[in-house]
């Protein structure tokens, strides 16, 4: 697929307690923030998040399998994270291509992602670099 200026891409995912569970098995992510509910319930977001890894993670499912797919990987990110995702959220990431390198296989991509309510949970940009067949 050619990667031009304009080109959009989406990918959405519910996230569960066994994606949690999941995710700190592999990366030892255990803060309570995720698992404690009377921990969690004194702060300002009441109920267990999910792992920020698992927000990002749609991104990186997205550039690699969608924009601007097959061989890309990011070469830096710049986001920040606006709310909190929570258990049972469908979160749904999306990536707008802004900018195209003349002569190298870069691009530059607007990054967001949303909640099911509409509401932004992250958003920025990101630098991707594709490789070609003869890099395969």
């Amino acid at each position: 697929m050619k990667v031009t200026v304009g080109k959009r891409a989406s990918r959405s995912l519910t996230l569960t307690a066994d994606h949690v569970k999941t995710f700190a098995e592999l990366t030892g992510d255990y803060n309570p923030l995720h698992f404690d509910r009377e921990f969690v319930a004194r702060t300002k977001f009441g109920r267990p998040v999910v792992q920020g890894g698992l927000t990002t993670g749609l991104l990186h499912a997205l550039v690699a399998m969608d924009l601007p797919g097959p061989g890309t990987v990011f070469l830096s990110q710049n986001w920040k994270f606006t709310a909190p995702v929570y258990i049972g959220d469908t979160i749904t990431a999306d990536a707008l291509v802004v900018s195209v390198h003349a002569t190298k296989p870069v691009c530059q991509l607007a990054i967001k992602v949303t909640r099911q309510t509409g509401e932004t949970v992250l958003e920025g940009e990101a630098w991707c670099y594709r490789l070609g067949p003869e890099d395969r």
